[in-house]
């Protein structure tokens, strides 16, 4: 099997040279944006943050996901086989620890985004958002035939990487400040008399 390097250093590099600078930019644009639309600063920097840090979190693991791998593919439907499979041979670091990652943006950013408050559900809700975006992703690598094995395990990782990932950003869930000002989260309309 060969190295990460190997496989996925194109991936990074860009992903390091052009999308983190091409991140920052968007996510300045969208708080100057917000805030010249009259958004509260506080909510126009978690908002913004939130959804650059989903795209940008998630897109390249799709881009490793969705690349062709020129291996025989398959679909694996029995839950648990596929991880166990894996766990015996020599790629488990590459599997595993990747599944978890693959949706830990949108899963550390939704909470925040959508104001959930801090409440023992939300990590349940993210992982059921990410296992259905996680269908659909692992719907395309068979529908496409990229070589890859189709795996229920990999929803169930992904959704689990996912929601340990909220639970590492419950603190920004919804701040103590913010729960009383939803009036600024939007721009307010003034009527004239």
């Amino acid at each position: 099997m060969s190295s990460i390097a190997e496989r996925y250093g194109t991936i990074i590099v860009i992903t390091l040279l052009v999308g983190a600078p091409l991140a920052a930019l968007a996510a300045a644009f969208l708080i100057r944006a917000r805030r010249r639309a009259g958004w509260s600063r506080s909510w126009a920097w978690r908002a913004s943050i939130s959804e650059v840090g989903m795209i940008v979190g998630t897109a390249p693991w799709l881009w490793m996901i969705l690349t062709p791998t020129g291996g025989a593919g398959g679909l694996q439907l029995v839950p648990l086989r596929d991880l166990l499979d894996v766990l015996r041979g020599g790629d488990t670091l590459v599997q595993l620890v990747g599944n978890l990652l693959a949706f830990a943006a949108i899963g550390f950013f939704l909470p925040m985004r959508l104001r959930l408050a801090r409440a023992p559900w939300v990590p349940l809700v993210v992982a059921l958002v990410v296992a259905g975006l996680s269908v659909i992703v692992e719907a395309l690598q068979f529908v496409l035939r990229l070589g890859r094995v189709s795996s229920i395990d990999d929803v169930l990782i992904n959704a689990v990487g996912a929601a340990l990932a909220s639970l590492l950003s419950v603190r920004w869930w919804r701040a103590r400040r913010d729960a009383t000002t939803e009036k600024d989260c939007f721009p307010q309309v003034v009527e004239s008399g």
